[in-house]
């Protein structure tokens, strides 16, 4: 009876499982299906499938780049992505390793003050965002989406910080004690054992600027500098097979990222959570 029961209940789990990944999966596997759409347009489908199948539209998303350059666009997202993925991975770093092994006047407040400003979703300071860049004649400007991204990802630093917060401060004493200054056993000692939250957060950083649309779309006007995501969206409605196509590339290389770095990824996202 033991027996049967665990059966059972492993079994009704399992199913469960399967049918919350299939809910999950089916848009994926629908979008797909989508971007092999011999008609381009979703108004030929025949239910939620298309009727015939082709490469026309993957052909046309790199060929047919006359009114939407969808190569140009893929350039300018891996250029925002990569320098803020640089530049807010070090940010990001250096204010977590300073929040973790020094102590300063009002640090408790500024830690406060980061997880309350965290809490609010940043399309509240949109206007503010965007008289800012006016004035720094930022506007049409790829750095200026860059400078944003990577001003904005030390906000994050807990995870970080928690990771360093592991490192027992003996290694510090043990370090200075051989003459090593802070850089030294920040460069030496910390970093090397830091690789698993360095993964985590290049990833991170690289993965909200790569599918980000609100932004962009703010401060982004002509065509020939769009993002991926903000060009996909003006595409014509009788082009949907074209933007399924768009939208399954663009999913490829953080995909692949997100496969190669899985394993430093979850180790430093769980070690980073201890405390």
């Amino acid at each position: 009876m033991r027996r049967m029961k665990r059966f059972i209940e492993s079994s009704s789990l399992y199913v469960l499982i399967l049918l919350v990944s299939l809910i999950f999966l089916f848009p994926c596997i629908w979008l797909l299906l989508a971007s092999f759409s011999r008609s381009g347009t979703i108004y030929s489908f025949k239910g939620f499938f298309p009727k015939s199948y082709s490469l026309h539209s993957f052909i046309t998303l790199f060929n047919d780049t006359k009114l939407y350059n969808y190569p140009r666009w893929f350039l300018n997202t891996l250029f925002i992505s990569g320098s803020s993925c640089l530049l807010g991975s070090v940010l990001t770093i250096l204010t977590a390793y300073s929040m973790s092994r020094f102590d300063f006047k009002s640090k408790k407040s500024l830690m406060k003050i980061t997880m309350v400003l965290g809490m609010f979703p940043s399309f509240m300071g949109m206007i503010a965002v965007y008289l800012l860049m006016t004035q720094f004649n930022l506007i049409n400007q790829l750095w200026g989406l860059v400078l944003i991204y990577s001003a904005a990802a030390p906000l994050g630093y807990l995870t970080q910080k928690g990771f360093f917060d592991t490192i027992p401060h003996s290694i510090d004493e043990a370090a200075r004690i051989d003459g090593a200054t802070s850089f030294q056993i920040f460069w030496h000692v910390h970093l090397p054992l830091s690789r698993p939250i360095i993964t985590y957060t290049a990833l991170t950083a690289f993965a909200w600027p790569w599918s980000d649309f609100i932004l962009p779309k703010l401060l982004l006007k002509e065509k020939n500098l769009y993002t991926v995501a903000v060009g996909l969206m003006n595409l014509d409605e009788t082009e949907f097979a074209r933007f399924a196509a768009g939208s399954v590339f663009i999913a490829v290389p953080i995909v692949f990222l997100y496969f190669l770095l899985i394993k430093n990824m979850v180790k430093g996202l769980t070690a980073g959570a201890v405390k």
